[in-house]
């Protein structure tokens, strides 16, 4: 692979990169605003500034201050290239930190800061600002600046999610690309020239697209915010968990901003993946977080309606265990979910082959508005997850369990999750099964019908796995502790096996892990010695 020095490090680059984004694989940051991998080349910040020492010097004619005679007298500097634009070539030295650059960077900041508000005790960028970190690194230094600034509006509504403060804004035009390349809608442009450049809507328009929370996310100051985190957190509080979004089958890898005092996320945004979601995540996708916080089951219970009430963890799973027991293996159907992780619907499966059970139904949620971008129609995070669990096709909804059911075929059902395609009007003759036993994170339409309801862990709170679309296994790790007496889906199965005499191999998350392997690998022999029979 061709190489180029930076700084004297050589850096290899591949065709067509720029000095920028070859550096930025390499881990090293040149100071930018404008620039960002995903989006295309603006070139409006001049913050990445660099200075090409090999090939012909390239120079520019300035005046310069003579101590000596007093005055100004024409001189000469280098002439500095922006390494967002400056394609890489072998052969290629940089400089991104000599004297004429450090000057240069000094002198963009001190403009950018120029008409900038003093706002950082407020503002939620701060913590986490370009702005900040570039003073520390290249200007600290006093503005200079003695007349007032120049006053834009603030607190401006773009629409359901975003805030705009156009005091705060460098004219990255950062969110105006995100609009135009991620969601394909010019709805954000920008106006005026100079210091009275602002961003703004197009008429009669609002910020309202699938990815607005992206053009948030990419302002690196403060002056996009998003209404959903304004004001709520201080990001020097939060710590971060790898996760992968549960919103739909594409399965994006996301950051989980949480805070440890108070087990608590407060937000969602996604983790670099070429292979799966780039640099982004749909709004949907950023916002499900709020699932995990609102209509949790937090306590075992048997009992439906005004009946139900709350009993302690072993009652549950003896009582449940008891319940399963009374009904002829023939009659007991086993219902994996599309929406909880392989090692909780593995578990599951498990359970239900070594009963004997031959009945395997899938409950998912019914699909949602998908695009060309990243939203997959398919709103369930694992349903090839679950589909490889079972250890074939999953052709059977909730919708055939419930005619199952009303034909007499169907007399026991172990479920797990809260999603269903099927609303509960819909599951009234599950209602009168008293062997129906669901395993939940949250109140929906399966557990309502349930007789007895043992809670479990949501993603948020537990190590798993997610097979996308694609096929791709990924997986995640628990960022907040689970509620107490609440376990994962997979180590309550593993009990409640145990208490109906059938102990499932799985002492640790890693054998549970290691039986998916293990199917995985069986799956992948199985389909390579078809075709090579074909």
């Amino acid at each position: 692979m061709p190489t180029f020095k930076l700084n004297g490090q050589e850096i290899p680059f591949e065709e067509g990169d720029t000095v920028i984004r070859a550096a930025w694989r390499q881990g090293i940051e040149i100071p930018h605003y404008c620039w960002h991998p995903g989006l295309p080349v603006d070139g409006n910040c001049r913050m990445c500034l660099v200075h090409i020492e090999s090939g012909r010097q390239m120079a520019m004619p300035i005046l310069k201050f003579d101590s000596k005679k007093q005055e100004y007298v024409p001189d000469t500097k280098a002439k500095l290239q922006i390494a967002c634009q400056f394609p890489a070539s072998e052969g290629l030295e940089v400089s991104s930190v000599n004297a004429e650059v450090k000057e240069a960077q000094r002198a963009v900041q001190e403009y950018l800061l120029l008409n900038h508000p003093v706002d950082c005790p407020i503002c939620d960028q701060s913590g986490e600002c370009k702005l900040q970190d570039y003073y520390y690194a290249h200007q600290f230094a006093l503005k200079r600046k003695k007349t007032e600034i120049v006053h834009k509006p603030k607190g401006v509504r773009f629409g359901p999610t975003i805030v705009y403060d156009a005091e705060r804004c460098i004219m990255c035009t950062r969110c105006i690309r995100v609009c135009d390349e991620l969601a394909h809608d010019h709805v954000l442009d920008k106006r005026e020239r100079g210091n009275h450049d602002e961003i703004v809507l197009a008429p009669g328009r609002e910020l309202d697209h699938k990815y607005t929370l992206m053009t948030e996310l990419v302002c690196p100051v403060g002056a996009l915010t998003s209404r959903d985190f304004r004001f709520k957190a201080r990001v020097w509080f939060l710590k971060r968990a790898p996760g992968v979004c549960s919103g739909c089958a594409t399965g994006c890898n996301t950051h989980i901003d949480y805070d440890p005092r108070y087990g608590k996320v407060y937000r969602l945004y996604p983790r670099d993946n070429p292979d799966v979601n780039k640099f982004w995540m749909c709004d949907d996708g950023m916002m499900t977080y709020h699932h995990q916080q609102e209509n949790r089951v937090l306590a075992p219970t048997m009992g439906r309606g005004v009946e139900r009430v709350a009993i302690g963890r072993e009652d549950a799973i003896a009582l449940a265990a008891g319940r399963l027991a009374e009904v002829p293996v023939d009659k007991l159907a086993i219902v994996l979910s599309a929406q909880h992780s392989s090692e909780d619907n593995l578990a599951l499966a498990e359970l239900g082959r070594k009963l004997g059970v031959e009945r395997f139904y899938l409950a998912a949620l019914g699909g949602w508005e998908g695009d060309d971008t990243l939203r997959h129609p398919d709103n369930n995070p694992n349903r090839a997850g679950a589909v490889r669990a079972a250890g074939g096709p999953l052709e059977r909804t909730v919708r055939d369990l419930v005619d199952d059911v009303q034909r007499g075929e169907v007399r026991g059902v172990l479920a797990l999750g809260w999603a269903s395609a099927a609303a509960l009007e819909e599951l009234a003759p599950l209602t009168e099964l008293s062997a129906f036993v669901s395993l939940t994170t949250h109140v929906g339409a399966l557990p309502t019908a349930a007789a007895v309801v043992l809670p479990v862990t949501d993603s948020f709170e537990m190590h798993g796995t997610f097979v996308n679309a694609k096929g791709l296994a990924q997986t995640f790790k628990r960022a907040i502790p689970a509620p107490p007496g609440v376990e994962p889906a997979w180590k309550t199965l593993v009990e409640l096996g145990a208490a109906m005499g059938q102990k499932l191999p799985y002492d640790t998350l890693q054998d549970v892990r290691a039986a998916i392997d293990a199917q995985t690998k069986g799956v992948t022999a199985a389909a390579g010695a078809a075709e090579a029979t074909a």
